[in-house]
């Protein structure tokens, strides 16, 4: 890590604080992550700007407000057993990772699963599981779930991880159609809408003829 990097992911957090981010762990996890090795390394110079970036597979990493967004929503204690559907480069995992006990995360792409995988490895988060397949199926050998934070569009919660989520978990997912929404958050049963947000629509096995 550079004197740019540290410098850049400072100021990261900074306006992250100013945009409304005031969890303790997710700033302190957002703080220590190196976001720059979550992507190619052409963009590295880029990684901590306020705008997603390519990360292969049509797939791209979300801008910083929000991954801490939807972490802050889980409102994670650091003792969780958390799902993740979408992996992506693998930053959201590593987040989320220094902010509860074990996370699981589902990547449909297997060459992004594996990328992840590798990144997250090599930078030693042995509490993050990393599968390829189709994550709004979940893992129900893992369940069940404390929280779920789900990073693409589903048209609707999807019912198996409702079934995998604890009677008094957090699920946090957009909700929508053609990549726009809302950021839904599901807690005890409780469903509040968070803000308006863009992202990716989920896609599912079921989704195929």
């Amino acid at each position: 890590m550079t004197e740019a990097d540290r410098t850049r992911r400072a100021a990261m957090v900074d306006t992250l604080r100013h945009n409304g981010i005031h969890n303790r762990l997710v700033l302190e996890a957002m703080a220590t992550v190196p976001r720059e090795r979550f992507v190619d390394p052409a963009w590295a110079d880029e990684a901590y700007d306020d705008q997603p970036l390519p990360i292969g597979s049509g797939q791209t990493i979300s801008v910083p407000w929000i991954v801490a967004r939807m972490t802050a929503a889980l409102e994670l204690s650091g003792t969780e057993n958390v799902l993740e559907v979408g992996t992506g480069s693998g930053y959201a995992a590593a987040v989320l990772a220094q902010c509860c006990r074990r996370v699981t995360t589902i990547e449909r792409h297997q060459g992004l699963a594996e990328q992840a995988r590798r990144r997250l490895s090599e930078l030693n988060y042995s509490t993050v599981e990393v599968r390829d397949g189709d994550g709004a199926r979940g893992a129900p050998d893992r369940a069940p779930f404390d929280a779920i934070s789900v990073t693409a569009m589903a048209e609707s919660l999807p019912q198996p991880l409702l079934d995998q989520l604890t009677p008094h978990g957090t699920l946090v997912c957009p909700v929508g159609q053609g990549g726009l929404g809302d950021l839904v958050r599901l807690r005890n049963g409780h469903r509040e809408t968070l803000s308006s947000v863009g992202f990716v629509p989920l896609v599912t096995d079921e989704d195929s003829p």
